[in-house]
């Protein structure tokens, strides 16, 4: 019989609990790190927006007043470019997502198709703004309007819709395709009465935070040359626009001369997580519904 050293034993133990302790600490300080980050990031935001939020901000147009300017263009803006991106990115998303979970075979193909997906999802939302300028603005000659805006956006979010989508798909249990096909429905009937109803909690988390990404990304409209100059309020899709994260980077830059193009910027960007916080919010009490009746 093999002696135990119970004082090697109580050692190792020691030595573990000391490696345990030194790990949450340090898991500890990171999660410190980013909330002490966060708040100096909200303090200063909304220290410097104190004053320059009202109606008038709101509703008024830019302009090269500073004590004038509004980002009701901004706004409506991106209205516009969620109209866009929002229809599309859902349509190919979910589509994608129920060939590859509901019709596709497992193989080679298959394989390939999800391997690229899962890459698009990590490649910098530059690249999409370079392929959004040669495909949407110069191949197809549409131009800095919303529609290419939006089409270059959906490139952008479509991955994460894609993967979300068939994540809630592949979380339906078998057993009730199964017992639809049992009673005699077909593949499509089975996909639109069981599958979708009870994916929609997943599949819609996917969609807002993919809005969400869209609403709040600027280097792909950058590289499409959208414009942050005094242009008129788009009223449809084929119009000249400019976004809030676009307003902001402008006046951000704009502040090295202007002191006050500071205060605007972050008053924007008080509005922009706002808008955000909405957004989230809508998705939380529709997913929670929909959890309850499914």
């Amino acid at each position: 019989m093999k002696y135990i050293d119970s004082t090697q034993v109580q050692k190792k133990m020691t030595s573990r609990l000391s490696t345990n302790q030194l790990a949450k600490f340090l898991f500890l300080l990171a999660t410190l790190f980013g909330l002490v980050v966060l708040i100096v990031l909200i303090y200063r935001i909304i220290s410097q927006s104190m004053g320059w939020i009202d109606f008038d901000f709101i509703t008024n147009k830019l302009s090269t007043d500073a004590e004038r300017a509004g980002i009701m263009g901004a706004i409506l803006g991106t209205f516009w470019l969620m109209i866009v991106v929002a229809p599309v990115t859902m349509l190919l998303g979910i589509g994608t997502a129920l060939y590859l979970e509901e019709y596709a075979k497992k193989g080679r193909l298959r394989d390939f198709i999800q391997t690229n997906i899962a890459n698009l999802a990590g490649v910098p939302s530059i690249v999409f703004g370079i392929l959004g300028l040669t495909v949407f603005v110069r191949a197809m000659d549409l131009g800095n309007i919303i529609l290419a805006g939006g089409l270059t956006m959906s490139l952008l979010v479509l991955p994460v819709v894609v993967v979300a989508s068939q994540e809630a798909i592949r979380s339906v249990p078998n057993y009730l395709r199964e017992a639809s096909f049992g009673m005699g429905a077909t593949k499509w009937q089975t996909i639109k009465k069981v599958v979708l109803p009870a994916s929609i909690p997943g599949i819609l988390t996917g969609v807002i935070l993919a809005l969400s990404r869209a609403i709040g990304e600027t280097a792909p409209l950058v590289v499409i040359g959208i414009p942050a100059l005094l242009i008129p309020l788009p009223d449809n899709v084929f119009d000249k626009f400019t976004v809030l994260p676009m307003q902001i980077y402008y006046w951000t830059i704009d502040a090295a001369l202007v002191a006050e193009y500071a205060n605007l910027a972050a008053a924007t960007i008080v509005i922009l997580l706002f808008v955000l916080f909405v957004m989230n919010s809508i998705a939380i009490i529709i997913r929670n519904k929909f959890q309850r009746r499914f």
